[in-house]
């Protein structure tokens, strides 16, 4: 592919043409004035004809000047620039702000250099478990090299708009929507890893059109309507587990510090099977979800 390459142009300053543009609107005037022969429509001799044509000549000459002048001038405004073509041939992009000049035959085309804010449309795509998922980003952008942007691609702003929801389609494909065990990221939970790669993937589709990604970053990401109800299921099911195996871990250790409290400081001696019996009782009060209400023993177990 034939890459182009921003470069500046020859232009020049307005104010200064703008006043040669007065200058010849005062000769002009001048020439109307004073200098128009007095026997213009009656006979003439041979003198009178020179004068005669010395005055047209002149007066349609400051016109034509009038003319080329006040057609090459254009107004450049802060971020943005004028690429500048001849006959087809790119001849440099102008950025310098104000007033300018060039030769009117010369074409120039206005392209923004100011950020764009764009918040791309709800797409369904599979995360990397093959689960279906609406996700959408948002995405700030600007034209970095307008030559690429106007030459190496057919129109910059759509072919932004389509790259966006390729490089999220792609993104998204890579991670899964969740993952309780914490072994992957997440579409989810990596919110800092989704949206670098997110930019990093967008920097390199929109290179080709001068285009740079300042910032992107999710904005939606939700199950896709027809399995939502599916997996908020499996979600509350994988936290209850969680939560159960977190509660019996904790109620082990809390048990085993209680037995080892009790032997080393000599409050009871305790056989296996009492052992055994004050490990079950314990546990059952700490796993339960329920208010316990404890048998007091006034007896013996033997």
């Amino acid at each position: 592919m034939n890459v182009s390459r921003e470069r500046a142009a020859t232009t020049y300053s307005g104010y200064i043409m703008l006043l040669v543009l007065v200058v010849i609107a005062a000769l002009a005037v001048w020439t109307l004035t004073g200098g128009r022969p007095d026997n213009i429509g009656g006979a003439v001799d041979n003198a009178g004809r020179m004068a005669e044509f010395v005055f047209f000549s002149s007066l349609g000459v400051l016109s034509l000047l009038f003319l080329l002048v006040s057609c090459g001038f254009f107004m450049i405004q802060p971020n943005q620039a004028a690429v500048i073509t001849l006959f087809g041939e790119y001849r440099g992009s102008e950025r310098t702000e104000g007033l300018r000049w060039i030769w009117p035959w010369m074409m120039r085309k206005k392209l923004s250099a100011r950020a764009h804010n764009v918040h791309s449309d709800r797409v369904k795509i599979n995360d990397l478990r093959g689960n279906p998922i609406e996700i959408a980003c948002n995405v700030v952008w600007r034209v970095q090299d307008t030559a690429q942007a106007s030459f190496d691609v057919d129109d910059y702003k759509e072919f932004v708009s389509i790259q966006i929801e390729a490089g999220l389609r792609t993104v998204g494909a890579r991670h899964p929507y969740d993952d309780f065990e914490g072994e992957a990221v997440t579409l989810r939970g990596g919110a800092d890893v989704i949206n670098r790669e997110l930019l990093e993937e967008l920097n390199d589709r929109l290179a080709v059109a001068g285009i740079v990604v300042d910032e992107a970053g999710l904005t939606h990401l939700a199950y896709a309507s027809e399995i939502a109800s599916a997996m908020l299921k499996r979600q509350q099911a994988d936290a209850i587990i969680a939560a159960r195996a977190k509660i019996v871990l904790g109620a082990v250790g809390m048990v085993e510090d209680a037995l080892n409290k009790l032997s080393t400081d000599g409050i009871v001696e305790l056989d296996d099977e009492r052992r055994a019996a004050m490990v079950s009782n314990l546990l059952v009060v700490l796993c339960s979800e329920r208010e316990t209400h404890p048998v007091v023993n006034a007896g013996s177990l033997y």
